[in-house]
């Protein structure tokens, strides 16, 4: 599915869009009652599309790479949406847990000496620091008396995202990424099957609304969003790719103007200037190196 897109400035690009989407989409699913069921249902039916596609090579897989996607899908898709959702719930606003899952870029970068022996350099710790000043300025103003529980379930998420990322890239997985969503969003959705249940139930009420949040999320959060996010990773570092994140924000303002005509502000405008140069500067360290990227087969096929 990917292998025809070589250019990285298109993949990365693309990244943005895709990642994006999931904030619309969100929105989108809020409209049907009940968000977990929508996320149920999000995983189970990407899951059953990709199959015929995988089936092959999930027969002759090792007990080690069903375990590492498990954990790779239980991380950046369960525990991500599931503690996002959940801070959101508890009062967080969206723009807050924007800028607090923004901090990725800055954690994943501090942890890819000690984890992934990579190297960032002064330039690129600057860039960071810009995209986060980006952010920030973009969502200004977020902040409410929300419970402290509900701010460390924003940072929770963050974290997760981290983690699935190390686990990704430190040992790289020789299962093509077909397969490796088919499991990503198989034990996503028995994860969240208990909290559909318990939340809405897990047989929707089949309605227009439904319908397009789940197609959205399938086309466009989910092999769109994840499934560029493992390409673009196998062919980077982490820290490159994490820096992306933070031109998220900003392209959501667009996305939410073009599709519920919500006004781009000041600082949206001013927040999307700042990220891009921090993105810049931090992209401009491996513009010209040699990436190593994962072994042919690897997650990225």
């Amino acid at each position: 599915m990917f292998n025809k897109l070589k250019s990285m400035p298109i993949l990365e690009i693309g990244l943005v869009v895709a990642w994006s989407s999931g904030f619309i989409g969100g929105t989108l699913a809020s409209n049907t009652g009940s968000i977990f069921t929508v996320l149920f249902w999000r995983f189970l039916i990407t899951s059953v599309i990709l199959l015929p596609f995988s089936i092959k090579v999930l027969t002759k897989l090792t007990k080690r790479d069903l375990l590492q996607q498990c954990v790779i899908g239980g991380f950046a898709m369960f525990g991500y949406l599931a503690t996002i959702i959940a801070a959101i719930d508890m009062g967080v606003s969206p723009g807050t847990a924007a800028l607090i899952a923004s901090l990725q870029p800055i954690v994943t970068a501090a942890l890819a000496g000690i984890v992934l022996s990579e190297k960032v350099v002064l330039k690129q710790w600057i860039g960071l620091c810009l995209g986060f000043v980006g952010v920030a300025v973009t969502v200004v103003g977020g902040l409410n008396d929300s419970p402290l529980l509900a701010y460390a379930l924003a940072l929770l998420s963050m974290i997760c995202i981290v983690i699935a990322t190390f686990v990704a890239k430190a040992k790289p997985s020789k299962v093509s990424i077909l397969p490796s969503l088919t499991i990503q969003c198989l034990i996503t959705s028995a994860l969240f099957m208990p909290l559909a249940y318990f939340n809405g139930g897990l047989v929707p009420e089949i309605s227009l609304n439904f319908v397009y949040a789940v197609v959205w999320f399938i086309l466009f959060s989910t092999l769109g969003a994840y499934g560029l996010y493992w390409q673009i990773l196998s062919k980077s570092s982490a820290t490159r790719v994490s820096s992306l994140i933070y031109l998220t924000p900003p392209v959501t303002t667009l996305w939410a103007w073009v599709m519920f005509g919500e006004a781009i502000t000041v600082p949206a405008i001013l927040g999307l200037a700042i990220s891009a140069v921090g993105v810049y500067l931090t992209l401009m360290k491996t513009k010209n190196t040699k990436i190593i990227a994962a072994q042919p087969g690897s997650l990225t096929k």
